[in-house]
């Protein structure tokens, strides 16, 4: 008796989705962003228009100014879906940890200097609540955002807040011996010390936003671009030369996640900003605006951390890299 083993290869009825099949114009094959991202959202059959929202429906375009003929143009070049997102931030996750137990192990944070111990404290842990405030900000444009383009980018982007707060957490349990005192003072700097209430409010004010797009330029593109240079930026550079390298390297997420989330953030305004000039002008607007306020409430913690000059120094260039990264934006 013998057996004869064939292979037979069998020709799939077709190679993707029919709504992606139907936007890409054939049926070619798609790669796992498009099958999780294109046309995902309801657009059709709502029963009812939310109570608490009675002006809209549940996914409404009429919930910013801004005008797209197509929202999911506003793609992610990261590629960004559940799973390629969730492997990317294991990844840097695991280095996080890393660089805790090596940060633990060598004893490097008490080798920073007394005085530069207490600045970090002021200046460093109450961000906990920017970021906070960054998360709720995510979470919102999520809700009220349009496109699964557009929407899935921002709730990814809140659970990165969310954990760079709990990582400033361990950070001020790991300055004060895991007694929670840091944290506690960090509340009161953040509710009572007079270099945060002008950024305290700042955050408050970008919660109440109702425009969602503004938000999404508020918060992504003015709060973030001059807050992660300056904190991760130029103060840290300053405290290295005060024994503050294992807090660099603490801190070394924030610095790997700006400059990734920078690249979602720049090619959702670019896109905006070429669909009209009407989105160009308003784009402008909102950033003009929302810069002017940043810079005035960053600048009394820049001169509390780096003194008068530098800290209007360090100020005046983050802003200037802001300045021309959104003209490269197209935006005026």
């Amino acid at each position: 008796m013998t057996i004869d083993i064939k292979t037979l290869k069998v020709e799939p009825r077709r190679n993707t989705f029919g709504h992606i099949a139907r936007r890409l114009g054939a049926d070619k094959p798609a790669s796992r962003y498009e099958e999780a991202t294109l046309d995902i959202q309801a657009t059709d059959n709502f029963h009812y228009k939310p109570l608490w929202d009675a002006d809209h429906w549940h996914y409404d375009e009429s919930r910013t100014a801004i005008r797209m003929r197509d929202w999911y143009s506003l793609r992610d070049p990261r590629q960004y879906y559940y799973a390629s997102y969730n492997i990317a931030r294991a990844g840097q996750y695991q280095a996080t940890e890393r660089n805790f137990d090596f940060v633990a192990k060598r004893g490097l944070l008490d080798i920073v200097e007394p005085e530069w111990r207490e600045t970090v404290g002021f200046y460093l842990l109450p961000l906990r609540h920017m970021e906070w405030a960054a998360n709720m900000n995510s979470t919102n444009m999520c809700d009220r955002g349009y496109g699964t383009a557009i929407t899935a980018p921002c709730i990814f982007s809140a659970g990165d807040h969310l954990a760079m707060a709990q990582i400033l957490g361990r950070i001020g349990l790991a300055l004060d011996g895991n007694l929670g005192t840091s944290l506690q003072e960090a509340k009161t700097a953040w509710m009572e010390a007079p270099e945060w209430q002008g950024l305290r409010k700042l955050a408050e004010d970008s919660l109440v936003i109702e425009d969602w797009f503004e938000q999404l330029v508020a918060q992504n593109l003015v709060i973030d671009g001059l807050l992660y240079p300056l904190v991760y930026g130029a103060f840290d550079k300053a405290g290295q030369t005060r024994g503050g390298t294992g807090l660099s390297m603490l801190t070394e997420f924030m610095n790997d996640w700006f400059t990734e989330h920078s690249r979602w953030v720049d090619a959702v305004i670019k896109t905006a900003a070429a669909e009209s000039a009407d989105n160009k002008a308003l784009l402008g607007q909102w950033r003009g605006q929302w810069l002017a306020a940043a810079k005035s409430a960053f600048a009394p913690l820049a001169a509390r951390v780096l003194g008068a000059d530098r800290g209007a120094a360090a100020l005046d260039e983050a802003a200037a890299a802001l300045n021309k990264r959104a003209a490269a934006l197209g935006l005026a």
